[in-house]
């Protein structure tokens, strides 16, 4: 009969169970009465109103047979009685099937006073008083280990070992994925695809973005932080890094680029407030460092070699569209500092720049920020910019730029739209209106990539001018490593 989960073993004191000890088998009573009787008299029990004897449910283990009367039938699994076989090994015969049937050292240096105990362990009283009266001293030098564990307790401790050996194999799999899972950057639990690339750090791609890296890592890796500076002199050791190069890098990228609080970022890459701050304040430094060292004034020659072939046939001379651009900036409660950055243009207080773009869509120049109630020529004079051009130039802009004389120093000229001297404007102005008005858009778009990065979102607030001029140079110098302008030469703007 097929054993279920719901097995008992019926001796007294064996609480034996199919669902606890799966490893053990159990036998129900047999059909003969005679042998029948035998087992009912070897487990000392009597079949009366609370003890009945019933095919299916009354069951003994096989841990009180020897294992010679056990046996596996070819191709079977489970053990089997041979023919005639009577249980025999029982607590009250000396074979213990659990530790709890045991008695204690203090339990058997005390049998005198265990005469009245159950009627199960009557028997093992009455040898321990007998050795009592004849060898006052064995009971004293008797301990748990003078005996060697049973048959059952050793399989049951070896399954228990298998099942502990197989957890802790389980548990260091675990740990060796965790391991490297840390080991891992950061950047790769957000970005997984381009589009996410495009998101966190507004590189078009993730082949983009490792280039990129792969160009500064080197001086990257030669970092130090101020605080760190600062604790070397006063004798401090600096504390570990607890991000990599790479991630701090992410990091701040997500700042600019994604527009995410500091209070988001240290809780996405499990740091503090203050090194998250520390890592922004750092990697500001050296990225406006690094980039700021580049050459980004195009030549005379790289301009002509890149002007689209529209731009080039109506202004070939031309070498850089300039124009301003303002953010807005948190107000001041001075009333002076109010007055000075207040844009009447954006009518809010205001922080402004010129931006220069080369024919081809690139950035070429970038001025620093100031107070929005500076006119675009005091901008332009206070930039140096004219001191990066030569005789012969050409400077597109805006009908609102007066610089013509400014230029005319250096020997450059002034680009803008024509005007409109009478009813109708000639084919050729016509013509030279729309190469303009199309090469006037890409210096707009230009200035949109800057926008773009989210940390330009709100307001730039006064904690943030100590970086703002910084982070907007970064800003405008990363962006060109968006990819070109889309210039539409076909087609009308």
């Amino acid at each position: 009969m097929e054993q279920h989960s719901k097995c008992y073993c019926s001796v007294p004191f064996c609480s034996n169970s199919k669902r606890k000890q799966p490893y053990l088998s159990f036998h129900d009573f047999p059909k003969d009465k005679h042998l029948r009787s035998k087992w009912i008299a070897a487990i000392r029990r009597e079949e009366n109103v609370t003890f009945t004897v019933l095919r299916g449910s009354t069951y003994v283990c096989s841990q009180h047979f020897r294992s010679e009367e056990l046996y596996v039938k070819e191709g079977g699994s489970r053990s089997r009685l041979k023919k005639g076989s009577v249980p025999s090994r029982f607590a009250w015969n000396h074979f213990e099937s659990r530790h709890e049937d045991r008695l204690t050292p203090y339990e058997r240096a005390s049998t005198p006073l265990l005469l009245n105990t159950e009627a199960a362990t009557g028997e093992r009283v009455e040898q321990g008083l007998e050795a009592m009266l004849t060898e006052p001293n064995a009971n004293a030098m008797e301990h748990d280990y003078c005996r060697p564990p049973s048959p059952g307790k050793m399989d049951a401790a070896a399954a228990r070992i298998r099942e502990l050996e197989q957890k802790v194999m389980e548990l260091e799999k675990e740990i060796k994925q965790l391991t490297l899972l840390a080991d891992q950057p950061k950047l790769n639990r957000f970005c997984s695809t381009d589009e996410e690339f495009r998101f966190y750090t507004r590189f078009p791609s993730e082949e983009v973005f490792m280039m990129f890296w792969g160009s500064v890592a080197p001086s990257a890796s030669r970092i130090v932080y101020w605080t760190k500076a600062q604790r070397e002199a006063y004798g401090t050791p600096s504390p570990h890094r607890k991000l990599g190069l790479i991630d701090e890098c992410f990091l701040f990228l997500c700042r600019i680029a994604a527009g995410l609080k500091e209070q988001a970022l240290a809780s996405m890459f499990k740091v503090s407030l203050s090194t998250v701050s520390r890592i922004i304040i750092t990697w500001t430094s050296y990225f406006y460092l690094v980039l700021g060292s580049q050459p980004s004034w195009m030549t005379r020659q790289q301009v002509q070699a890149t002007m689209p072939k529209k731009i080039h046939q109506y202004c070939p001379e031309v070498r850089v569209l300039i124009d301003c651009t303002e953010v807005r900036g948190e107000t001041a409660t001075s009333v002076t500092v109010q007055s000075e950055s207040f844009s009447h243009y954006k009518n809010h207080t205001t922080f402004k720049s010129l931006v220069g773009v080369a024919p081809c869509g690139v950035i070429t120049f970038v001025s620093k920020l100031y107070t929005g109630s500076i006119s675009n020529q005091e901008l332009t004079r206070r930039s140096n910019f004219t001191r990066l051009l030569q005789p012969g130039d050409g400077v597109m802009a805006d009908k609102g730029f007066q610089i013509e004389g400014m230029l005319a120093e250096v020997g450059a000229t002034l680009i803008i739209p024509p005007f409109k001297r009478s009813v109708q404007f000639t084919k050729e102005d016509a013509e030279k209106t729309q190469a303009i008005a199309r090469l006037r858009v890409l210096v707009e778009r230009a200035i949109r990539r800057v926008k773009e990065y989210h940390i330009w979102d709100g307001v730039v607030p006064l904690s943030f001018t100590g970086l703002v001029n910084q982070l907007w140079a970064i800003c405008c110098l990363m962006s060109n490593y968006q990819g070109p302008l889309d210039i539409m030469e076909d087609k009308p703007v």
